[in-house]
């Protein structure tokens, strides 16, 4: 990598122009996306900011154009699968889109670390806020910022987002009553995370439209150690009176630890017990036994949420949720 004397001067607008043979207005329109600019002019305009090593500054052009072209991603908990996603499909979906993206971190549950965060990004002129691992908190606490920009959440508190986790839930039940259980237990994620609430309300919507309560429910934090520390008391359910015969667990990392932590009790899935997951973890069909779960569609999420930020009145919906079958269930 060749190193730069300080004293360089950034090359500008009318180092361009010059270089190019046209006016700083047209190099403008060139940066803007203008559509009414000759395919040839564009071209030398191009080659001279190639040349040049020119780089757009992005808070300079937005005092003309009223956009930086980039989205702010205020983001919790990117050390869990759901998350950590999530970025990585927003980033590829702003590109896409010909936008950036720049990101925030906060914790989700203190309404002024998000608040702090927001401002952070607002700060910097992004053109929209997406909202990734949102928490009721996190939720509360932006409804309080005067962002004058668009708001939205991945993989979202509006209706069609919720109802597709609660699909996918439901998914899990049917297929476990398919295979002849009807005393189905809820493994669900934190209480104050959207994603969770959906997920149970999904589950029970479900067991309901089968005649069926929850054979019981316990839960965890998403991690797969608070999988592993539900083992004992679900092992000391299983060996009750009319005990659960499978699990709707509300993530794939909990399952994981759930099933570890069942076996090292002596208990073995889908022998004694059935368990189907959610995410569709890149890792789940590796798992011992390769997990049943439940597949969203992550990447479809992630453009909904840029096109909507960009104002399209018609964003394409994501593909629906899929039951992914693999050996962690049996029927009954």
């Amino acid at each position: 990598m060749s190193e730069e004397a300080p004293g360089r001067l950034r090359v500008g607008v009318r180092d361009v122009a010059a270089a190019a043979g046209v006016s700083t207005q047209t190099v403008s329109r060139v940066l803007n996306d203008h559509p009414h600019i000759r395919p040839e002019t564009r071209d030398r305009v191009v080659a001279a900011m190639a040349e040049l090593g020119y780089r757009v500054n992005n808070a300079a052009r937005s005092l003309g154009t009223a956009t930086t072209r980039t989205i702010g991603v205020l983001a919790s908990d990117i050390d869990l699968f759901g998350p950590a996603a999530g970025i990585a499909a927003l980033e590829r979906a702003a590109r896409s889109a010909g936008r950036w993206t720049a990101t925030a971190y906060a914790d989700g549950v203190d309404a002024a670390s998000v608040a702090e965060a927001a401002e952070h990004l607002l700060a910097q002129g992004v053109d929209g806020i997406v909202l990734v691992a949102p928490h009721t908190t996190a939720i509360e606490a932006l409804d309080l910022v005067r962002s004058g920009v668009p708001i939205v959440s991945l993989p979202g508190d509006a209706s069609a987002p919720a109802q597709r986790q609660a699909e996918g839930a439901a998914l899990a039940v049917d297929h476990l009553v398919e295979l002849g259980h009807r005393r189905i237990g809820q493994v669900s994620g934190p209480s104050e995370w959207l994603e969770a609430i959906a997920r149970d309300r999904g589950a029970a919507d479900a067991l309901a439209r089968h005649d069926l309560t929850a054979a019981g429910r316990w839960a965890g934090d998403w991690s797969a150690g608070s999988g592993a520390a539900l083992a004992a008391p679900i092992a000391d359910a299983l060996r009750g009176t009319d005990p659960p015969t499978a699990f709707v667990v509300a993530n794939d990392q909990m399952a994981l630890g759930l099933i570890s932590g069942l076996d090292a009790l002596g208990v073995s899935v889908p022998r004694d017990v059935s368990v189907v997951g959610f995410d569709d973890h890149p890792d789940a069909a590796f798992y011992r036994p390769a997990l049943t779960t439940v597949r969203l569609d992550i990447a479809g999420e992630a453009r909904r949420c840029v096109a909507v930020l960009l104002g399209e009145p018609h964003p394409a919906a994501p593909e629906p949720p899929r039951l992914v079958v693999r050996a962690s269930t049996r029927s009954r």
